[in-house]
């Protein structure tokens, strides 16, 4: 495991695990975290031994948004200038590898905009959640980019309005998250997530991740041109013919590892 003052990084059977290590301050998004946090992004991405990330928060927050121990007067942003928060959302986004929301506990304001940009979410039942700006007079405005296509219009409205509370079971029924578990069981959720990721051919599971997004920003016509270029080529390609022959001969794929299970 490395660690600093503000992240850890580990990784563990196939996943390389980020976490967010600012216990005291609820693991706020200061410009040192901000900057170790994309740096472990590109080293779990170089990483031919890692198949998916894991953004997770050291107890007992996952992560409580900007830093607001900023001087008075400035943003509490305003201290990022090489890697921007906004970076790392990105960069999560555009991770060629899946990247897993594992929420330990409390996710706030810049913490959701984290969720929103991870591919799958798996949070504790009782982890809270708020998009909290309007209650200190500012607004969710970089988070937005990411939380909206989640939330939809309609649910955004009201919960960028009110800044209500909610839990990890309503998060899940708003389209935040996938699953809601006991925060006891956390960690073998994500576990089984890794593990049934691992049964994909690593390249497809590359290109599955970005057909989302590139199929979501094309016109019909031309997502359906696209899309038959790209089925093609990966029915073609040395993973998918690998892929067929194993479901013909009744074996596991070589990418499959002796000891993954679904």
């Amino acid at each position: 495991m490395r660690g600093t003052e503000a992240t850890l990084y580990d990784v563990i059977d196939g996943a390389a695990w980020i976490t967010l290590n600012r216990p005291a301050a609820r693991n706020a998004l200061s410009p040192n975290l901000v900057a170790e946090f994309d740096a472990h992004l590109t080293a779990a991405n170089a990483d031919p031994a890692v198949r998916c990330i894991v953004i997770t928060g050291a107890d007992p927050a996952f992560c409580a948004g900007a830093d607001l121990k900023a001087p008075r007067g400035a943003s509490p942003l305003a201290g990022m200038k090489e890697i921007t928060f906004p970076d790392v959302l990105q960069h999560i986004q555009d991770s060629d590898k899946p990247v897993i929301a594992a929420v330990n506990g409390a996710a706030y304001a810049g913490g959701l905009g984290i969720i929103g940009a991870a591919d799958i979410v798996i949070t504790a039942e009782d982890a809270p959640f708020s998009f909290s700006e309007v209650r200190i007079g500012v607004i969710p405005a970089i988070i937005a980019v990411t939380c909206l296509p989640k939330l939809g219009p309609h649910h955004a409205m009201r919960l960028f309005l009110t800044g209500e509370r909610f839990d990890g079971r309503r998060a899940v029924e708003l389209g935040l998250a996938h699953r809601a578990v006991p925060k006891g069981d956390l960690r073998a959720a994500v576990g089984a997530e890794v593990a049934t990721i691992a049964l994909g051919g690593p390249l497809a599971v590359v290109a599955a991740k970005k057909l989302v997004r590139q199929v979501a920003a094309l016109a019909r016509d031309e997502a359906f041109a696209a899309m038959q270029t790209l089925s093609a080529s990966m029915f073609v390609s040395p993973e998918g013919q690998e892929g067929m022959a194993a479901f013909r001969e009744k074996r596991p794929p070589a990418w499959v590892k002796p000891s993954t299970t679904p």
